[in-house]
């Protein structure tokens, strides 16, 4: 491994937040270096550029009234990021260490010390892991109903989940589709009484208890339907679909910061209100790693030029 050499900050994560940080770091000549990410053991499949890197059509992001595709979008925040500057390594972090300054950063094949460190290692939908999910992925199935609900107007939808997450993608998708199908694998549902409320009064919503996906299937356009087990018969039925939406969650990319960074009991990391910064000077995070409530690409973005603003004003206090 090359010998460290001492950054003035280094992101970890792009997307729209790792890579708008980068763009605002850049251009206040702070020089910044973006580690990516990559494939890893546990997610052979993973690519840079976060989430939207396996979204096929982006309609929501301003400035793109035609639409555009995620890697599309992506591809165009990385140039942006490089034109002013930004060396970018398409590799994954393997070991953070905040105990000492300048802080520790080491790639799979690059090291740094930097005196700045901005995380934007964004959280991963979890997801149900049966037959045809992956096949049908953007094309069916999805784990956004903001992003995504409005390709389905009209048309009939599944919703997977018991929790806050899932009443609000009913709610909203209520609002567009034709009718909305809420699988849930219990007989009671974990959401606030109030969102409950909501979607058991809302006459678009029919709730499929003790239910669970055995199988998405569909043709070469797009999923068509799935395959419903009742956990209490064994009994499984077909339902016609042409939208699947898991919403039993997000994991924060947190690993590498375990113990170390405060945390929110659902995983996500803190950072002080109204602020990217975390509990270790020098130490910000933007996007979707410390975001549970939006989870946009537009919202990413804002803290990202947060995180790289302050990040410069911490530097320029410490007289860096």
């Amino acid at each position: 491994m090359a010998d460290e050499k001492i950054n003035k900050v280094t992101i970890i994560g792009s997307g729209p937040a790792g890579y708008t940080a980068a763009v605002y770091a850049a251009r206040a000549n702070l020089e910044p270096v973006v580690f990516a990410g990559g494939p890893t053991m546990e997610d052979p499949q993973r690519v840079p550029g976060g989430q939207l890197m396996v979204t096929t059509d982006v309609e929501n992001y301003p400035g793109f009234p035609e639409g555009i595709t995620g890697p599309e979008l992506m591809e165009r925040f990385q140039k942006q990021a490089e034109r002013f500057g930004t060396q970018i390594h398409m590799e994954n972090v393997v070991k953070v260490d905040l105990s000492s300054r300048p802080f520790l950063i080491q790639g799979e094949s690059a090291s740094y010390r930097s005196e700045a460190i901005i995380i934007a290692t964004g959280a991963s939908a979890k997801w149900l892991n049966v037959k045809g999910e992956d096949r049908y992925k953007n094309r069916g199935v999805s784990a956004c109903a903001t992003c995504d609900g409005a390709f389905y107007k009209k048309q009939d939808v599944l919703v997977v989940g018991g929790g806050d997450t899932a009443m609000e993608e009913a709610t909203y998708l209520a609002k567009i589709v034709n009718r909305v199908t809420l699988l849930h694998r219990r007989d009671t549902l974990r959401a606030s009484k109030i969102m409950q409320e909501r979607v058991l009064k809302n006459p678009k919503i029919t709730v499929m208890w003790n239910s669970a996906v055995d199988e998405v299937v569909g043709n070469e356009k797009g999923m068509t339907g799935a395959v419903v087990r009742n956990l209490k018969t064994n009994d499984t039925q077909l339902l016609n679909a042409t939208g699947l939406f898991v919403a039993i969650g997000h994991t924060p990319n947190t690993h590498l910061f375990q113990g170390v960074l405060e945390t929110h009991p659902s995983g996500y990391l803190k950072t002080v209100p109204g602020s990217t910064r975390t509990n270790i000077e020098g130490v910000f995070a933007c996007g979707d790693v410390q975001d549970s409530t939006y989870r946009q690409a537009i919202t990413a973005a804002g803290t990202g030029c947060m995180a790289a603003i302050e990040a410069e004003r911490w530097l320029i206090e410490q007289g860096k």
